[in-house]
């Protein structure tokens, strides 16, 4: 059985005025001050931002309710020290980034200039496990098609700067301003991935290999294929739903492997425009078949993906689960149509994020 392991960035809010605060660092310290806590939260480009990081896992039902947890504690220490957690991918009210200070986010500030200073976005990254750099290259080039369902699924952002932004994930937009982001061309072996990374890191442009930012890519640091496109989920049941699935992508991709079956060769073109029809209309409209990649209904695409890997899923006995967690997705909405039918409702961006602080811990 595949381990999974989940990054969870959450935007630090005030608890009255729901405006993003730079207070990571003390947060921080708080937490480091806790035993229980461990080594789960981390220091990330931005004070308004908090990331944790699950143990691995192997049943889904531990993994998700170790998020439940992380996200319980995340909001335990916030409030220690007066501030919040919200769910949210970017945040509703209007924000001017305080960029933490060490050498890399200093060197990340004054190469990418603005780009750097726009970047307050919160992500989900699902880690699964591979048994060689043969199966992970095998595994990013048979997913690519695929992983932009993964972003309407999770869509959190339709709010930018104090305004409806269009998008049901504009988070994904502004990540899309870094120079290594977005799909990949295929690679068919670990030399030309490593190759690739290796001509990438030496153009001088990206730091190093940490600032690979492929949708889908070989860790660093884990034997494992990270997956990068989801925005962090308001829900953390949907944010379980995204590492089922995403395990059952990399099981069923590695099966695919290991029969000689080729993966679909879409080019990066239709992939970037599967990417921006994801992000644009999440599960409110159409998306791109990701094996014909013509318009279709949203709901459509996500049965195509339960029955592409509805078999890993069953073989993990996580298949069940997910259907009915995907219909309880498509039956309320992913975090853009919670966060509309919010400000619908209320009229204030405040009271969103006031809601999606308490919806962050359910």
């Amino acid at each position: 059985m595949r381990t999974v392991g989940v990054e969870e960035e959450l935007l630090l809010v005030d608890p009255e005025t729901g405006e993003p605060k730079a207070l990571s660092a003390a947060v921080l310290a708080r937490a480091a001050q806790d035993e229980a806590a461990g080594d789960v939260f981390e220091k990330e480009l931005y004070g308004q931002m908090l990331e944790f990081a699950t143990h691995p896992q192997s049943d889904m039902a531990k993994l998700g309710g170790e998020l439940v947890r992380c996200r319980k504690e995340a909001a335990r220490h916030a409030e220690e020290i007066g501030c919040a957690v919200a769910a949210l991918a970017t945040s509703p009210l209007p924000v001017s980034p305080s960029i933490s200070m060490n050498r890399r986010y200093q060197w990340m500030a004054e190469q990418y200039g603005i780009a750097t200073r726009e970047q307050l976005v919160c992500g989900c990254h699902v880690h699964v496990s591979v048994e060689s750099d043969e199966e992970a290259v095998a595994v990013v080039d048979r997913v690519r098609p695929w992983l932009p369902v993964l972003a309407a699924l999770s869509a959190n952002s339709p709010f930018w700067q104090g305004q409806d932004s269009g998008y049901h994930s504009y988070r994904s937009r502004v990540w899309g301003r870094w120079p290594s982001a977005g799909p990949t061309e295929l690679f068919g072996s670990p030399e030309r991935y490593h190759r690739r990374v290796a001509d990438m890191v030496d153009t001088g442009v990206i730091l190093d290999e940490g600032m690979v930012y492929f949708d889908a890519r070989l860790s660093a640091r884990y034997p494992t294929v990270e997956i990068r496109v989801s925005d962090v989920c308001l829900h953390a049941e949907n944010a379980q739903l995204i590492a089922a699935l995403a395990r059952g992508l990399v099981e069923t991709a590695a099966r695919a492997w290991r029969v000689g079956r080729e993966p679909v060769d879409h080019s990066v073109s239709l992939l970037r425009l599967a990417a921006w029809q994801a992000a644009r209309t999440g599960l409110a409209g159409e998306l791109l078949h990701p094996v014909t990649m013509r318009r279709t209904p949203a709901e459509a695409v996500m049965q195509a993906l339960l029955d592409h890997v509805g078999d890993a899923l069953a073989d993990a006995g996580d298949l069940d689960w997910a259907r009915e967690a995907m219909r309880r997705l498509l039956r309320h909405g992913n975090g853009a149509r919670v966060q509309r039918d919010l400000m619908d409702r209320t009229g204030s961006l405040r009271d969103v994020v006031a809601e999606c602080v308490r919806l962050t811990q359910t």
